[in-house]
């Protein structure tokens, strides 16, 4: 194992009582200032444990890479859901944050027994939920989740600088880094901008916040 990959203590206590699907949910981009939230569910068998995951934001990109790859091989189900940004700016980012976590949920191939998130409660679930802080460094499932929605919205975000050359989005995925600040200052938002998100509408005068997801 790892220094930083998340134990799987919190899945063990499930399995050990005979609850065998527990799904880790967690999401990527509620910071950023465009582009979608997206969140992922992941259930993992006991008999198939994922050595190495941890939160995406410890590992270098080719390793998230390589854990996404090997968790859609090895996982019992993946769900993946996204809310676009007009969706964010019409219901604010966290309720599309739950709702891109309920898609997720949906998408599974299993009904879960448990749902375990890194701290967002989520409401009408048919089974039971426990909601961790920091729960994508300790918790294995949502660990996994973090990696599936960090590596899916970094495609998408890809895809974004393609259409939208001039913001830079290859590079910091939509954050308010002084580059992106920049870029709005001079070409002002592009379609994919969160107009609600303040470092928006007032470009330039938001305090620059680093990446943190």
């Amino acid at each position: 194992m790892t220094p930083f990959s998340a134990p799987y203590r919190y899945e063990a206590r499930a399995w050990r009582t005979g609850v065998t699907l527990v799904a880790g949910v967690d999401e990527a981009g509620r910071g950023p200032l465009a582009g979608p939230v997206v969140a992922a569910a992941v259930v993992i068998a006991s008999d198939r444990r994922i050595k190495g995951v941890a939160d995406s934001k410890l590992l270098l990109p080719a390793e998230r890479e390589r854990l996404f790859q090997l968790i859609q091989e090895r996982a019992v189900s993946v769900g993946v859901g996204v809310v676009d940004h007009e969706t964010i700016d019409r219901i604010n980012i966290l309720q599309a944050t739950r709702r891109a976590m309920a898609e997720a949920l949906a998408r599974l191939a299993v009904m879960p027994e448990l749902i375990i998130t890194d701290f967002v409660n989520l409401p009408a679930l048919p089974c039971p939920q426990r909601n961790l802080v920091a729960g994508d460094r300790r918790c294995a499932s949502v660990a996994a989740a973090s990696i599936v929605a960090k590596v899916t919205r970094d495609r998408i975000m890809l895809e974004a600088d393609r259409d939208f050359p001039a913001y830079g989005f290859a590079r910091h995925k939509g954050y308010a880094t002084p580059e992106h600040l920049a870029a709005l200052d001079r070409h002002g938002p592009c379609p994919i901008h969160r107009r609600s998100f303040a470092g928006v509408w007032r470009q330039g005068e938001l305090f620059v916040l680093e990446e943190d997801d």
